[in-house]
């Protein structure tokens, strides 16, 4: 059986050609950070920075659409709102920045497939998820946005935001306390989190390009001609289920799981920051690249990550059904365990205690050590270790 890459159908695991188009230019104040980190031109404060980050919600946007085709349930919506809003908080979290924080949302539709009723529900998903950040002490406030309807571009749907905070120049993870001799503690991407109201697949919203094409049938080629393009059309829709076919080995059937709202782990990192800033050298948010985007920070670094969380249902299936092999599946999916912070030893049972009164499973998945001047990172996987470095 032949195998894929991420990126055979238009898309890519580490955005190698994006990181050249901008090596140019300037990396702000904490070129080791995991955002760019801005002067306060705001204020002028030479003692606070800002910050301005924007994501979405990707393709996950074209399983919402399909569902809504199958089912006419239009709620499934909210929680591409919440895809979107996640993808830009916590990576904000990743540097310290725990807000207030200024959003701004970008719908962009084709109008001929994406009525009004959804772009509501999309709304009022950012207004949800707002809400729920706020009863733990996370503040996000709306400014509006914009819904573009631009069906020459779009083939159904596009959920993107921006968020804008401004924090202490003194409270930034900047990264630069990365080094051999560290903990890596990793946290769970699925289950149930005490601020979630139903369990998570632990998918997110990175790598729904390969999981939807390898996981759903040709059904989709056949009846959606607007859900895939044209370019790719060998390449789409070639698993064995339908949206509302049980998943094996979940409670969820694999439309659920598939669109499973991206878990927030601002709660958590809210708590880590306030007890723990000082022993926390960095806080990885593993969604581009997978397992692999640490490789992007620090100098000469070896990370050995070799007690990752068995993958949940979802993932297992792919490494069981898909053209995917498993070091593709690491480099384009998060497997399970969707975010690390690097820390000293000692603050290592502090974190997962903190995760796990949430409700979010959290363990020691590995260490730091002396490395090649180019990063490399050594996984370990069902026994058998894979290697990885840049380029």
């Amino acid at each position: 059986m032949s195998t894929l890459r991420y990126e055979d159908r238009g898309a890519s695991a580490d955005k190698n050609e994006v990181h050249a188009a901008i090596k140019g230019e300037d990396p702000g104040l904490f070129p080791g950070a995991f955002c760019k980190i801005l002067p306060d031109t705001l204020t002028g404060s030479p003692d606070h920075c800002v910050l301005i980050h924007a994501d979405g919600a990707g393709t996950k946007s074209v399983a919402a659409w399909l569902w809504w085709k199958e089912t006419g349930d239009a709620s499934i919506f909210r929680g591409l709102a919440q895809d979107s809003l996640v993808m830009n908080l916590d990576d904000l979290l990743c540097v310290g920045a725990t807000g207030p924080f200024l959003l701004s949302n970008t719908i962009g539709r084709n109008a001929k497939v994406i009525p009004g009723e959804i772009i509501a529900e999309i709304i009022a998903g950012y207004r949800e998820c707002a809400e729920m950040l706020g009863k733990h002490g996370i503040e996000i406030i709306s400014g509006g946005g914009e819904t573009a309807d631009m069906g020459d571009a779009v083939r159904t749907l596009v959920v993107d935001s921006t968020l804008v905070t401004r924090m202490k120049r003194s409270d930034v993870v900047s990264g630069d306390k990365i080094r051999p001799g560290l903990t890596i503690v990793g946290f769970a991407s699925f289950g149930k989190a005490n601020y979630e109201a139903k369990e998570n697949s632990g998918m997110g919203s990175n790598g729904l390009t390969s999981t939807r094409h390898e996981l759903l049938s040709r059904h989709y080629t056949e009846t959606y001609p607007e859900a895939f393009a044209p370019q790719i059309k060998d390449l789409a829709y070639t698993g064995p289920f339908r949206l509302q076919d049980k998943l094996p080995g979940s409670n969820m059937t694999v439309g659920e799981a598939l669109l499973s709202p991206t878990r927030t782990f601002a709660p958590i990192l809210a708590k880590a920051f306030a007890e723990y800033r000082n022993s926390i050298a960095a806080v990885f948010h593993n969604t581009g690249g997978g397992q692999t985007k640490c490789l992007r920070f620090g100098k000469g670094i070896t990370y050995i990550k070799d007690n990752l969380f068995t993958p949940p249902p979802l993932f297992q299936v792919l490494k069981e059904r898909s053209r995917l092999d498993t070091r593709e599946l690491y480099r384009s999916l998060n497997m399970g365990t969707r975010l690390e912070i690097i820390c000293e030893t000692e603050a290592a049972q502090g974190l997962i205690d903190i995760a796990k009164n949430l409700g979010v499973d959290a363990q020691v998945i590995g260490r730091t050590e002396v490395g090649p001047e180019k990063n490399k990172l050594e996984l370990t996987v069902d026994g058998q270790v894979l290697e990885y470095t840049l380029g």
